[in-house]
């Protein structure tokens, strides 16, 4: 092949490519580019800047509740986290079993994921409503282990509970499926001289399918903390009174005094860390 062709293919390969490049650069390299510039400023309600240098990241540094989102954020990731992969992944066991309906039940695991989420976050807010909810019509009615009916949605204490608890409910669908799909290409001959070695179900899960699945199940742990850091519809609407990051950013942004400069900064933060971490899936899991 001639250089001249080469030359040629290359060119058309940048036309190809430089619409897509040129819509990622406005929707997603220019924002962040914008919010690093934000962030050393004050910027005033009536549009204008006044250059603060590093105060913005200072300020944010000694303001407590920052480090409060900040663990509030660290709860909120542990038992998403795990909760996702430990449910995913015993769905993911229970449904590559041979049972009948087995196909119906694997589409309906999946409809948590799917199903919008202000519909299921205004289900959620009924279950655990003080007054006609079901949660406390069990607990206090049924089985008789409270006096008083509890506003656990009201509450931020119990309220980061019943977040976790959502979000375990709405994504561990996605962690189903991912391990679902490595479980089938698992060989069935290995749990056959695994049984012949006299291993139980137990030694089997431990010894065979957890090895088969490590790559799958750090891939699903990794990418849930990346998402569950930027995680803002479901916590905003379901319990806004949960100060995660993100929360803490927007009424940062956008709610009593208004400090967008600051708000910035703490997404400069967040997004470092989220760089980081996506180095680390790229470098540990997928070994590139």
């Amino acid at each position: 092949m001639s250089s001249v062709l080469i030359k040629n293919e290359a060119r058309l390969g940048l036309k190809l490519v430089a619409p897509a490049v040129g819509i990622i650069g406005l929707l997603v390299i220019y924002p962040i580019l914008f919010n690093v510039y934000l962030s050393f400023f004050d910027v005033q309600l009536n549009g204008t800047k006044i250059f603060v240098g590093f105060d913005n990241y200072s300020e944010l540094l000694g303001n407590p509740r920052y480090y409060n989102s900040i663990g509030i954020s660290v709860v909120y990731l542990l038992g998403t986290v795990t909760g996702t992969t430990v449910l995913g992944l015993a769905a993911a066991i229970l449904m590559n079993q041979e049972f009948h309906f087995r196909n119906l039940a694997r589409g309906l695991i999946l409809l948590p994921y799917f199903a919008p989420v202000i519909s299921v976050v205004f289900g959620w807010q009924f279950i655990f409503d003080p007054v006609n909810g079901i949660y406390n019509h069990v607990m206090v009615d049924v089985l008789h282990l409270s006096d008083t009916r509890e506003n656990m949605i009201g509450d931020p204490d119990s309220a980061l509970f019943v977040v976790i608890l959502f979000d375990i409910w709405k994504h561990f669908p996605i962690a189903y499926l991912l391990l679902l799909a490595k479980l089938q290409s698992v060989p069935k001959d290995l749990y056959e001289a695994a049984a012949i070695d006299g291993q139980n179900a137990w030694g089997r899960f431990w010894h065979v399918t957890l090895p088969e699945l490590k790559f799958v199940i750090a891939t699903v742990v990794l990418l849930r903390i990346i998402w569950n850091l930027n995680r803002f519809e479901d916590v905003f609407l379901l319990a806004p009174n949960v100060e995660t990051l993100p929360i803490f950013t927007y009424y940062q942004a956008f709610s009593g005094v208004v400090d967008q400069g600051g708000a910035a900064a703490i997404s400069v933060i967040q997004l470092l860390v989220l760089v980081g971490l996506i180095w680390l899936y790229v470098r540990k899991v997928l070994k590139w």
